[in-house]
């Protein structure tokens, strides 16, 4: 019989989010629903509302959830009712990446996470019979009840908090995921971070874990760099007041083995590959608006200079996040730090306090 939850509803470009009782259907064989605890608001969840990428509208976007399993289809075996869960991004499991144990590449990612359905055309939720665009990142979280695929499941330690879980299914393994799985920093490392959002500081706080002993941090967020000292970064750099380029040589006269740029932003990107060193790698993950392009000097990338694109901070989930709560656990990566909650009615507030930087990661609570 269908649940009725309250969800978080865009009904245009740019309108604000509108909580509305919506219907959600019943789990099929492969399919999970789960109660919802706290979701994350994350980067790209308001650009969706802005229409970034054209997704169809209504929606109910939201990818940063954690919960606990209420329902399970007939074939699950995953999970079982009354498991504690963090959501994360959906794939097909069946394509070569996927296979390949890369799934934050699989070659249907686009259909699996942005179309608003699922590949068949049909929508999880609906709206007095309307259908409402769903499964954003394979779990459209910002309601009461998510239904996802087994896939995107992720069973976690039910003694850690789950109002604190919710943003390690993307903006928390995505950074951290950069530093940890797609850059592989080594011990003795110099890395520099570009932006000390959510992604950034959790890039921050992996360079730590890896044992890198110049980290810095670049933001024009006093507030940010000074969490981001606190978390383990060794330098910061204020980009509003400061030639960003030149203090960064003045830190690394011969350049950081490291960068990781995370504003979508192409002058900074521009920034993050010329303060390479020879044989240096730049990770770029901030999101940038269709057809952005950025004007590199092709002869620094001669000298063994790589840009690496990251996504999902080349996670697997089921591996990756209960590796995360257990650094947590240990003391060792306190992504908590960024954390400001949110009740789920408040979820505009929490975006617009995103926006001017009041917030580094709102977490809406039900």
């Amino acid at each position: 019989m269908p649940l009725t939850t309250r969800s978080a509803v865009v009904s245009a470009k740019d309108a604000p989010f509108e909580i509305r009782d919506l219907e959600l259907r019943d789990p099929r064989p492969h399919e999970v629903i789960v109660e919802v605890a706290a979701v994350g608001v994350c980067h790209t969840d308001i650009i969706m509302q802005e229409q970034f990428f054209p997704v169809p509208l209504p929606a109910v976007f939201g990818h940063e959830g954690a919960g606990i399993v209420r329902q399970i289809g007939g074939d699950v075996t995953k999970v079982a009712v009354g498991d504690h869960v963090v959501l994360g991004f959906a794939s097909c499991g069946n394509c070569r990446n996927c296979l390949r144990g890369l799934p934050s590449y699989c070659l249907h990612y686009y259909e699996w996470n942005f179309k608003g359905s699922l590949l068949d055309g049909t929508t999880a939720l609906t709206d007095d019979g309307a259908d409402v665009a769903a499964h954003f990142f394979g779990q459209s979280s910002f309601s009461r009840y998510s239904l996802c695929s087994e896939r995107n499941v992720v069973k976690v330690d039910p003694t850690v908090d789950l109002t604190i879980l919710g943003p390690l299914g993307c903006g928390v393994q995505t950074g951290a995921g950069a530093v940890l799985n797609s850059l592989g920093v080594e011990a003795g490392s110099t890395i520099a971070v570009f932006g000390a959002g959510g992604v950034g500081l959790s890039a921050v706080m992996a360079a730590v874990v890896a044992g890198a002993t110049t980290i810095v941090a670049v933001d024009v967020a006093p507030s940010r760099l000074d969490l981001a000292l606190k978390l383990g970064a060794t330098h910061v750099i204020d980009a509003s007041k400061a030639e960003v380029a030149a203090e960064l040589q003045r830190i690394v006269p011969e350049g950081f083995m490291y960068t990781v740029e995370t504003t979508g932003r192409p002058d900074v990107l521009v920034t993050a590959v010329d303060t390479l060193m020879v044989t240096g790698v730049c990770g770029t993950i901030g999101a940038s608006p269709m057809g952005t392009t950025a004007a590199i000097n092709m002869n620094n990338l001669i000298f063994g200079r790589t840009i690496r694109g990251i996504c999902e901070g080349d996670s697997v989930p089921e591996i990756f996040i209960p590796q995360l709560i257990e650094l947590y656990k240990q003391g060792r990566f306190p992504f908590d730090k960024m954390i400001s909650h949110y009740a789920f009615d408040d979820i505009n507030t929490a975006c617009e306090d995103a926006k001017a930087l009041r917030a580094i990661k709102p977490v809406l609570v039900f």
